[in-house]
Parts: structure tokens; C-alpha cells; sequence
């Protein structure tokens, strides 16, 4: 019995004549005076395939591989990863050279049984993206960061700083807002932790989102912001768009900008927070903080934008207090004293959410910053995750309650776990 071969296999055993039979037909298609349909093409393929050499070398089980992979380079604008763009069950695409793709499906890393023709397929794939966004990435730019018209986000980088061969990460993001009960639904959260951090936002409470990578920090910060008022001003920056938030109409969406290929014409998220400020917003909403942008943030919301949300990697609520911190004294010559006090004083909730081994994405910890002490921040835990790994409330009651009882949430989070139906 003879073994069939994988699709890597036969890429990788016929690459060079897969490019050599897409170029002629490409050749052939701009040469044609009417654009030939998928169907011609197909049927060129099949036709220049097996009136080349190539077919007499290829064992019969390979045939069909190899005509499908030409007639995919064809068809499809960025080639073999257009099928994986179309997939909604697929949300992140991750190639680590010609030959190992991988995508996350339903909250799993799957390896894909296909690859490119080359190192300089892929390449050519990446300089594409980069076109499509006004970009550059040649060896002397080697690395592209940038959102696609789609909303997907692009991260590609050359073989000359990638050891195992070009590097392309894509994540996709969905066109339509997450609700909060969607991630109740898939066990992210309890129902009375949803219904406790709804009122907090309602009621203008500062929120800061952390966790790892890919731990769902900007799909949960998204679901947060259909709890602000449908008559507020919201203005949002980030550095590569991805929020969605159609419920508000009054509201500015803001992204941050790459220089040219002369270095010229940046615009980072510090410029874009401090404009920000002059634009009378109710709340701002930061995208995730990497460096000396945490400054404007922490003094944006200490300067009575009430209900301003933001988020960053960390590994717990006092490992992103530590990181805020490091971030802060960056740029920034005031003491360590000041600065925990300025954050104490301009982050009022913590949330953190972590991915586990299995790919669930889930609210481990959610806590109140209550202040700064001079030795250690105060820290008021409300819920935690227990050793069964299901979050539950603590008991502590929230410390900080004058904008719940504004708002009309007075009863909410008393500790007891009682009194929460009119959050909802």
C-alpha cells in the first residue's frame, strides 16, 4: 500500500515547479483580452500541469495536491492563507517559516497541513499586507506592525531577524460587538461578578484590564464599554484599532500612526492621549499601555474623567501594579512614593484575566485599588478564583461606594451577595 503524502510534503518536495507553472499562468492570464473565471483557470491548470514534466515525476495520489495548489496561488489575492482568513472559527494565524502554519480554532492551536512554495512566497505575502496599509518592510525596515482595512491585526517580520524563516502573525477580530453575557456563557466570568462590574462602569469607576497575551483583555475591555451611557462622549485610542463600540454615537476613535519610510510623520499614543484632553471627553478609552504612555493615561484619569478604561500585560493585579510603575519611571524623574500614589489615585478596579493550558480565557481576579500606604498598595479583593478554579465572590464589600449610591447602585456589592438584581 503506498503512503500518501501530506500537502506539506508535496509543496515542500515541488516547490520550485508550483512557482514555475504560477508564473506561466499568471503570464497567461494577464495576456488574455477577457479575465478569465475561476473555471478557465482551473482548467488551465489541469491542462499546463499535465502537459509538463512535472506530472511524470509526481506520483498519480500527488496530482491532485499539486493542481490545487497552483490553482489556490491563483484565485486567491494572499494565496494559501485566504481560506484561513474566511474562516470565522479561526481567530489567530500564525506561520513560523514556509512550512509550519498554525492557526488557534476554537480556543485550540492547530497545525495546518499546507505551506509555501519559499521563503520568498512568503515574503512576497508579507510585503503585501504591508501594501495594503501604506507600509513598508524591506532589510532595512525588517519588521511591519499594522491593521488591515479588515480590522485584522498584521504582525510580519523578515528571515533577517527571524532565525527559522519569515514570521507572520495575524489576529482576526469580530466585526460585531461581544456582549457580556456571551462570555457568562462560555464560563470567562460568574453572572453576579458581569452584574457587579456593569454598575461599577455605569457608575464612572476607573478600570483597568490586565493579563498575558492572547489572554482576551481587549474582547473583555470591549464588552465592558456596553455599559457606558448612551449619552456620554467617549473618545478611544489605540494603537491599532479594534474596539467597536456602536451603541454611542457621540464618540471619537482615535489610532495611532507609524512614520514614514524617511522617519517622519509618527503619531504615538502619549500625542494622541494628550489631545485627547482638549477634546471634552466624558471618558477616555486607552488600548493597551507599553511605556511613557501610562503617564498621560494615569493623569487623564486623575483628572476628572471618571469611568476611563484601559489595559496591559501582567501576570497578576500586583505584578501590572509593578509594570504601571516600571513604565511611569521610564520617563519620568518624580519619586517611586509619588508615582504609587498617582496611580492609587487614578485606577479604582482591577481586573485580570488569564488563558489557560486549554486556551479558556476566564477573570481570575477582580479587585479594588483602595490606596497607597506609603509601604505597599492597599488592595481590596472582591472576587478571586478558588482552587476548583471557578471565580467566586470573597465577601469584602466594595470600600469606595459614594458613585454607586450617585447612581443609584447603592445596594450592589455589599459582600452579602445579595443585593444585585438592579444591575441588570
Amino acid at each position: 500500500m503506498v503512503k500518501k503524502s501530506t500537502r506539506v510534503q508535496v509543496i515542500i518536495k515541488y516547490g520550485p515547479d508550483i512557482e514555475e507553472l504560477v508564473r506561466k499562468i499568471r503570464k497567461w492570464m494577464t495576456e488574455e483580452a477577457d479575465e478569465p473565471n475561476a473555471e478557465e483557470i482551473l482548467q488551465k491548470c489541469e491542462d499546463l500541469y499535465f502537459g509538463s514534466e512535472l506530472s511524470y515525476r509526481a506520483a498519480p495520489h500527488e496530482n491532485e495536491l499539486i493542481i490545487s495548489a497552483i490553482y489556490t496561488r491563483l484565485i486567491n489575492r494572499y494565496g494559501i492563507l485566504d481560506p484561513l482568513l474566511d474562516d470565522p472559527s479561526i481567530n489567530e494565524i500564525m506561520v513560523n517559516g514556509p512550512d509550519h502554519i498554525y492557526v488557534e480554532r476554537n480556543r485550540a492551536l492547530v497545525s495546518i497541513d499546507d505551506a509555501f512554495t519559499s521563503v520568498s512566497e512568503l515574503e512576497e505575502i508579507i510585503r503585501m499586507f504591508a501594501s495594503d496599509v501604506h507600509r513598508e518592510i524591506n532589510e532595512a525596515n525588517p519588521i511591519v506592525d499594522a491593521r488591515l482595512p479588515s480590522g485584522y491585526r498584521v504582525n510580519g517580520v523578515l528571515r533577517t531577524v527571524a532565525l527559522n524563516g519569515p514570521i507572520l502573525t495575524i489576529r482576526k477580530f469580530r466585526e460585531t460587538e461581544i456582549e457580556m453575557s456571551e462570555l457568562v456563557g462560555c464560563a470567562s466570568l460568574s453572572r453576579e461578578c458581569a452584574l457587579d462590574l456593569a454598575a461599577l462602569v455605569r457608575s464612572g469607576y476607573n478600570v483597568f484590564i490586565s493579563g498575558g497575551t492572547s489572554s482576551g483583555k481587549t474582547t473583555f475591555l470591549n464588552a465592558l464599554t456596553a455599559f457606558i451611557g448612551e449619552n456620554e462622549r467617549v473618545i478611544t485610542i489605540e494603537d491599532s484599532a479594534e474596539l467597536v463600540i456602536s451603541h454611542i454615537e457621540n464618540k471619537v476613535q482615535m489610532e495611532c500612526k507609524a512614520a514614514n519610510s524617511i522617519g517622519k510623520g509618527e503619531v504615538n499614543m502619549t500625542q494622541l492621549i494628550r489631545t485627547s484632553l482638549r477634546m471634552r471627553p466624558d471618558r477616555i478609552i486607552v488600548g493597551e499601555v507599553r511605556g511613557k504612555e501610562v503617564i498621560d493615561m494615569i493623569q487623564a484619569m486623575n483628572t476628572g474623567h471618571d469611568g476611563s478604561m484601559s489595559t496591559g500585560h501582567g501576570n497578576s493585579i500586583r505584578g501590572m501594579l509593578n509594570r504601571l510603575e516600571t513604565m511611569y519611571l521610564s520617563d519620568s524623574q518624580v519619586s517611586v512614593e509619588s508615582v504609587r500614589n498617582q496611580i492609587a489615585n487614578a485606577i479604582d478596579i482591577f481586573v485580570h484575566l488569564k488563558r489557560d493550558s486549554k486556551g479558556r480565557r476566564r477573570v481570575e481576579e477582580v479587585a479594588e485599588l483602595t490606596g497607597f500606604n506609603g509601604g505597599e498598595y492597599e488592595i481590596n479583593y472582591l472576587y478571586r478564583v478558588d482552587e476548583s478554579g471557578v471565580l467566586r465572590p470573597t465577601g469584602n464589600p466594595l470600600c469606595d461606594r459614594e458613585r454607586l449610591v450617585r447612581t443609584g447602585y447603592g445596594q450592589m456589592m455589599t459582600g452579602s451577595g445579595q443585593m444585585r438584581g438592579n444591575a441588570s
